[in-house]
């Protein structure tokens, strides 16, 4: 009986802000899988270690979370003004498949870096102590976002004091400009950075109940909901709500429900299919509580609360497009995020996650009665993990 070799592809593994993932070069992916379609998912399923029955992913590089369930592909630009192109597949833990409709923010700032040390930035544009800038084309939702990336003696700066609730140990700072974040449009209801043309809508959910929603499309499609209409507080850990089945499900049908009235999808059924997007949010007004480290987080630290769901959990922090999406709503007089930070106009807020605090800019102004973001502002920090090769069976794919 013949068995199939193991192949092996270059790939460097790697964290970025509260994320990991299996970072590849386009051109070292096998020929099959350098364009779109099932061979490329057979093979990111197959490093990850998807679709695991027993949701552990113990047979891949995944780490069973929707944090580390994650694959990034980056190629030479395709886009004029730009250094490189930045793919993202989210990969299923339990299903065969890769969602490939949003970015991941918290990889975002490992893009940079990343594109740095592989040799795919040109080395002229590296000074050689400083601030490399990166201009890097996101792919899968057509956006730019600027990576301003430290340098010493010619290398990618890893290390430094820079601390990122979420993340264990201080790194270097890496900070990210997500430009115009928010989806465009030209109806005369007030475009697809809110479908609905409202800031506010009431959103039916068969079974459930109807609930006051933010429903906004900037760094990712995201529902926001008042936690107390909900039975919250905004201060929960993720054992509060990740313990809980009837929550969890709860959750999946309000996101349903939220991305067919987003026109994301036609039908609820659907959903299943398009885990990624929307991200479900709720926020709530300035509370103390006890981060996840132990950490004490006191009202006065932060403007608002905001827990968020992805994959189906609560995130052990925040995603890094649903903190864009947080900073631009808060931007915005009138939203459910913006209220809950005491309303007014504001250029950043302060809020509070489980892991612990993060603070995001934007710049928003009205323009002919619709409201349009510029630019969102935050910092991560990255670091590769690991680099060499993985290796897969020769038909995984």
């Amino acid at each position: 009986m013949t068995h199939p070799a193991q192949i092996r592809i270059p790939a460097t593994y790697m964290r970025g802000g509260t994320s990991k993932g299996v970072f590849f070069r386009l051109q070292d992916l096998p020929e099959p899988c350098q364009q779109p379609g099932p061979a490329r998912d057979q093979l990111l399923l197959r490093v990850i270690g998807s679709p695991d029955p027993y949701g552990k992913q113990i047979d891949g590089m995944g780490g069973a979370t929707s944090s580390t369930s994650k694959t990034v592909i980056v190629a030479p630009p395709t886009k004029p003004g730009h250094d490189v192109d930045y793919l993202f597949g989210q990969v299923s833990i339990d299903g065969a498949f890769v969602d490939w409709s949003g970015n991941c923010g918290n990889l975002s700032a490992a893009v940079g870096p990343f594109t740095i040390a592989s040799g795919l930035m040109p080395a002229d544009r590296v000074p050689e102590n400083g601030i490399c800038t990166v201009r890097i084309w996101q792919a899968n939702i057509g956006k730019t976002i600027v990576a301003h990336v430290p340098i010493t003696n010619g290398q990618v700066q890893e290390t430094g004091d820079f601390e990122l609730d979420g993340v264990t140990f201080p790194a270097a700072e890496v900070q990210l400009e997500f430009l115009d974040p928010a989806d465009e449009g030209d109806d005369d209801s007030g475009g697809a950075m809110f479908p609905t043309g409202r800031l506010v809508d009431d959103l039916e959910v068969p079974g459930i109940g109807t609930f006051k929603a933010t429903l906004i499309n900037a760094g990712i499609p995201t529902i926001f909901l008042n936690a107390q209409d909900i039975g919250y507080t905004g201060t929960e850990s993720q054992d509060a709500i990740n313990g809980d089945a009837l929550a969890l499900s709860r959750f999946e049908t309000i996101r349903a429900r939220g991305a067919v009235k987003m026109g994301l999808i036609r039908d609820v059924a659907e959903a299943a299919q398009r885990q990624h997007t929307p991200k479900v949010a709720f926020v709530a007004p300035p509370a103390s509580y006890t981060a996840s480290s132990g950490k004490a987080i006191e009202a006065g630290d932060v403007d608002l609360l905001v827990r968020a769901m992805s994959m189906g959990k609560l995130h052990h922090a925040m995603m890094g497009t649903a903190a864009v999406a947080i900073g631009t709503a808060a931007a915005i007089p009138g939203t459910l995020v913006n209220l809950a930070a005491g309303g007014g106009e504001r250029h950043a807020v302060r809020f509070g996650h489980p892991s612990g605090t993060l603070r995001v800019g934007a710049e928003a102004r009205q323009v002919d009665g619709q409201w349009t973001v510029t630019k969102a502002v935050m910092s991560r920090s990255a670091r590769i993990l690991m680099e060499g090769w993985v290796r897969v069976p020769s038909d995984s794919f």
